[in-house]
């Protein structure tokens, strides 16, 4: 079934293909990323894995049916697309070894071959009696994986590890853990603190960003959550849509559980919706306080979406501006308040 469809796309499909409109063919291929939820340079990979596997898989099929059958007769054209139908998700899983896709091929043919022939289970809902003790346990046994985004010396980051280590709070350290610290920047001082508490780091570079999010890097470690803190480039739409909050994760189960998204947060250094936007971080925003005869300022904690700083507000807190402030001493005022509130902050949305 699954080759005879492939077939069909890649067969007839080349003549579709160039029948269809170029603002047709976008669509398309908007859609299909939006459903796999991969950027634009992993959707041509794995759409080359599928012709390389395919054709793989047709030149073994007859190269083997050819050692077994003498002649081209019925019982070859018989046997032939229910071998070719066997082998095609082997040659497939074989080809995205080469392509870098193998994570994505194996939750993809999971998927498939739950939805042919019903494996992962009955599909019925559990009954309400039954089902509140399972999630219970479960919610106990299998922690929520955050990844912390940020690109200087991680002063936040660290107070957040230390949180959910448990020097903050017992009740919510072993349901949160830190698994991942992504930064742009080589020589951050946020790795040397991954390095002392033994989390895995990722140097992500700006024009793979951009293109992929590095959706599939953060799926393969089974980020649910993510936290930019103090980190100074801007989220891709790739990677928003990907971690939108209930969005599944490559279709994978944590200990029974279905893996999903709960969000992307950021904390930014002002009372949004004031002094926000493109350009405005660390002492820009400080000075532009000031500059202003402002007499608060504060922290912001908000969701994520394809703009600066124009997400919901989830949390802020305020602290005093006096005439003798400068941009270093409020800044000082406002990395209190961000190592005060920030890993609490995450605890609730999380707890």
């Amino acid at each position: 079934m699954l080759v005879w469809c492939g077939g069909i796309y890649f067969g007839f499909g080349g003549r579709f293909w160039k029948k269809k409109a170029p603002l047709g063919r976008m669509k398309f291929i908007q859609n299909l990323q939006e459903k796999w939820k991969v950027g634009g340079s992993q959707f041509w990979l794995i759409m080359l894995t599928f012709a390389l596997g395919g054709s793989l898989s047709g030149r073994l099929c007859s190269f083997l049916l050819n050692l077994a059958f003498l002649e081209k007769n019925w019982a070859f054209w018989l046997v032939y697309p229910l071998f070719l139908t066997i082998l095609w998700p082997f040659s497939v899983l074989f080809v995205s070894f080469f392509t870098g896709q193998f994570r994505f091929f194996k939750g993809y043919l999971g998927r498939v071959g739950a939805k042919v022939f019903g494996i992962g289970g009955s599909v019925a809902a559990p009954s309400t009696a039954s089902a509140a003790p399972a999630t219970s346990s479960v919610s106990s046994a299998a922690p929520i994986h955050i990844a912390i985004f940020a690109s200087g010396t991680g002063s936040n980051a660290r107070k957040i590890i230390e949180y959910f280590d448990g020097a903050g709070s017992k009740s919510t350290s072993s349901q949160v853990k830190v698994s991942l610290i992504v930064c742009n920047v080589p020589d951050a001082g946020v790795l040397a603190i991954a390095k002392e508490k033994g989390i895995p780091t990722l140097l992500i570079n700006k024009s793979e960003f951009a293109a992929t999010g590095y959706v599939e890097s953060l799926h393969n470690a089974d980020i649910q959550f993510i936290v930019l803190a103090g980190f100074l480039w801007k989220v891709p739409e790739v990677l928003v849509r990907a971690y939108q909050p209930g969005m599944k994760i490559d279709g994978a189960l944590v200990n029974g559980k279905e893996n999903v998204s709960k969000g992307i947060i950021n904390i930014h250094p002002a009372l949004l919706p004031k002094y926000g936007g493109k350009g405005m971080y660390g002492s820009r925003v400080h000075e532009a306080v000031i500059a202003a005869g402002e007499k608060e300022s504060g922290i912001t904690i908000h969701w994520v979406n394809e703009h600066y700083d124009e997400g919901g507000i989830i949390f802020q807190a305020t602290c005093e501006v006096v005439s003798n402030d400068t941009p270093e001493t409020l800044a000082n005022k406002i990395h209190s308040l961000e190592h005060v509130h920030f890993a609490p902050t995450i605890a609730k949305l999380l707890g």
